[in-house]
């Protein structure tokens, strides 16, 4: 028998090169108005659309509705307490300045069309887009995770700034698990063998999920999002996902749609994705480092450069701002309990506030580059951190440094790893922290601040409820 030839269907992009498809309507991604909306969704026999957009843990909320009425002015809304659950789905008492709006009013969804695409994965044609949240009568709602990250943009921007980012992610491909009371293993290769730790950069490692691979470049392309590279790391099973530099916000919208695309090529073979901080006892953690420069927006000057290649005084307080601010941020990169299981001593994550050139054992590592590339690398969150919640962290302590004019500490040359670790070691001391300061509000808002505050507590609270392994293991026979 003739051997079966496999179809491959060409999409629009693809098709528009050779014809004449209106550019507005070819793109993979994001379209400028209500009208190249339509058209593009009718391009694509799009029936179904997802308006979806981050939580405070960054899951995507939202609504799903045929795509002819999304076009036709249809009003969205969400109830306000979306933003004040736990990640279990609780909803925590009140306490300090934690508190649930009295009617529990509604919150509208404003599509933001740069952000639209399709959903490669579902059967059925269906496109997605992300929305930003104002209030019932399009005021401003600080607390929302974009709003947060674009209140410190804006706030670059009105001293004609702009800043640039680059995240990594990483995350642990794993077996099936339906009982959360038996750890996680990796899952079986191509070989049909568990893929064992110490892989780093091994390119035999990655070819053990060149299936699953392939797919998460095919989803990504689908949506318009590039990868710039990808490499195995040390865990095992464990991968790294690298974007190419851009704007703060146009690169939290890509993690928030690669973490969703990862998981989902994963279920396609029948494995788990997750960016847990530490999903496996005794091995490396999963981390979202983020490469960090400023630029001028009229002539896309690296402000942390002088004009004869050294390095500026805004590039020094940068540091010192990370140095002064980031320990009492901390729980916007490290969310959870279990991410303070990533940030301990000899598991491949800095314990410290220290800076270095090119010295990965620092929390702030300065890469080798030239001037125009200059950057600051923040080696702290997590890959289970909300990235707009992340970025806009760390991007405002940064800011604070240079408005307060904080000078860093000097640079760590040996490992600064050793000895006495200078961050919070859980989650209570963390939401504590960023409490403390004043000057916090100035970046982030003061209802952000006790509303976060206010969840992570209740988290915490939730965790207090389960007896774990350990106890049951050192306790149950020995007090």
């Amino acid at each position: 028998m003739p051997s079966k030839k496999k179809v491959v269907t060409p999409t629009i992009e693809k098709a528009a090169r050779s014809t004449k498809i209106p550019p507005a309507i070819s793109v993979p991604r994001g379209v400028k108005t209500w009208k190249d909306a339509a058209d593009w969704l009718r391009a694509r026999g799009i029936e179904d659309i997802e308006c979806i957009t981050p939580d405070l843990a960054g899951v995507p909320r939202g609504k799903m509705m045929p795509s002819s009425k999304f076009t036709s002015n249809t009003s969205l809304a969400l109830p306000s307490a979306l933003y004040r659950h736990t990640i279990s789905g609780d909803y925590p008492e009140e306490t300090g300045n934690f508190r649930y709006e009295p009617r529990d009013s509604d919150l509208k969804l404003v599509p933001d069309l740069s952000t639209l695409s399709v959903v490669p994965w579902e059967t059925d044609p269906t496109a997605q887009v992300i929305c930003d949240i104002v209030g019932s009568t399009g005021e401003n709602v600080p607390y929302t995770p974009r709003n947060v990250l674009k209140n410190v943009v804006k706030m670059y921007s009105d001293r004609g700034w702009k800043p640039v980012v680059a995240p990594e992610i990483e995350f642990y491909l794993v077996a099936v698990n339906d009982d959360p009371d038996y750890p996680l293993h990796p899952p079986k290769g191509r070989s049909g063998r568990a893929i064992q730790g110490g892989q780093g950069y091994s390119i035999a490692g990655i070819n053990e999920f060149d299936e699953l691979i392939d797919d998460i470049y095919h989803f990504s392309e689908r949506q318009g999002l590039e990868i710039d590279t990808l490499i195995h790391e040390e865990g095992p099973a464990q991968l790294e996902i690298n974007l190419r530099h851009g704007d703060p916000i146009e690169l939290a919208d890509q993690v928030f749609l690669f973490k969703r695309t990862i998981r989902e090529a994963a279920l396609k073979h029948g494995i788990y994705a997750t960016f847990m901080a530490k999903p496996m006892q005794g091995q490396a953690g999963s981390a979202m480092h983020i490469h960090q420069s400023v630029v001028e927006i009229g002539t896309g000057k690296n402000v942390f450069s002088n004009p004869d290649g050294s390095a500026s005084k805004e590039f020094f307080h940068f540091i010192g701002g990370m140095q002064a601010y980031v320990p009492k941020t901390l729980v916007m990169m490290a969310p959870y309990v279990n991410s303070y299981r990533r940030l301990t001593p000899d598991m491949s994550a800095p314990v410290n506030n220290a800076w270095g050139y090119d010295n990965r054992t620092t929390a702030f590592r300065v890469p080798v580059s030239d001037a125009a590339a200059r950057r600051v690398e923040n080696r702290l969150p997590g890959s289970d951190a909300n990235p707009y919640l992340a970025l806009a962290a760390s991007l405002g302590c940064g800011l604070l440094g240079i408005m307060n004019q904080i000078e860093p500490t000097a640079p760590t040359e040996d490992t600064a790893n050793e000895g006495s670790i200078d961050l919070p070691r859980g989650l209570l001391e963390a939401v504590s922290l960023l409490e403390s300061d004043p000057t916090l509000a100035d970046v982030l808002s003061a209802e952000f601040i006790g509303l976060y505050a206010g969840v992570k507590r209740g988290e915490f609270e939730t965790f207090m409820q389960v007896i774990s392994p350990w106890e049951r293991e050192f306790l149950l026979l020995n007090v």
